[in-house]
């Protein structure tokens, strides 16, 4: 883990290799990094890869824990005049630990935005995060980490003191990666791995369900500095759960999350 003192960002990225700070860290384990970090870590690097075209489809395999500890990235990959495909890693020494696979697409600023009504829901909009209050969810310890310092939340819909579906805004306080302004998809798959926690069905003193990967599908990029996550999860089989996330900025909807779920008892 990097020296806080370096950097106030989430990670520090000296060429091929990525030092996570204090901030990267999760709820569950002092050693692992929350699962929005390195989505949102994957986000940045591959859009760097690929300049001018930006990320519209994201999708981050969690292989196991991703340590708090120097990593190795690599991204592959080529973009067409119009779309890309890119595949990019994290490995602690030589064990790969996360993965992510990506397309981008040439965005034109001067083309044609659709009618909102296109989508069938044309008043389809969370209320604002001035609207809601802060919010920490229960159970998670009170430390220097992802969820509670490097993110700042704002809840408008639902409970996360009660089961059932949530809305909240997310907005990043500090940089994902040192030197490199933050991207849209950047801000949104950070903030679109809390779904399953936001949207919790299962009392957490009883019940484990990570996710197991996180696809982010964008049909505009977000403006501003808040992302909004309305998740619902569903558990249905033995062992097995999904998160359905709508994903805001403050015109409105912007696209699409899902997350596939283990879940077993503690």
């Amino acid at each position: 883990m990097a020296d806080i003192g370096l950097s106030d960002s989430v990670f520090i990225v000296k060429e091929n290799t990525v030092y996570p700070t204090e901030l990267a860290r999760g709820p569950w384990d002092p050693n692992a990094q929350h699962g929005g970090a390195p989505a949102g870590l994957f986000a940045q690097l591959i859009e760097r890869a690929a300049e001018p075209q930006r990320v519209v489809r994201l999708t981050v395999e969690l292989l196991r824990p991703v340590p708090l500890c120097p990593l190795t990235y690599h991204v592959t990959g080529a973009a067409g005049r119009s779309v890309g495909r890119w595949t990019a890693s994290l490995s602690a020494g030589d064990r790969e630990v996360a993965r992510a696979y990506a397309l981008t697409g040439r965005i034109d600023p001067e083309g044609v935005i659709l009618s909102r009504a296109d989508e069938g829901e044309p008043n389809d909009q969370l209320p604002f995060p001035e609207n809601g209050p802060a919010f920490r969810i229960p159970g998670m310890p009170e430390q220097r980490s992802f969820y509670c310092t490097a993110m700042e939340a704002r809840l408008v819909t639902g409970s996360v003191t009660e089961p059932g579906p949530a809305a909240v805004w997310f907005r990043l306080r500090h940089p994902l990666t040192n030197g490199d302004p933050l991207t849209p998809m950047g801000r949104a798959a950070a903030s679109a791995d809390f779904g399953n926690g936001i949207s919790w069905v299962l009392p957490f003193d009883q019940y484990v369900y990570t996710n197991a990967d996180l696809t982010v599908s964008l049909f505009r990029m977000p403006m501003g500095e808040w992302i909004g996550v309305d998740a619902r999860t569903r558990i249905d089989l033995p062992g097995i759960g999904v998160t359905s996330t709508k994903l805001y900025d403050r015109q409105g909807l912007v696209g699409f999350a899902h997350q596939t779920l283990v879940v077993c008892r503690r």
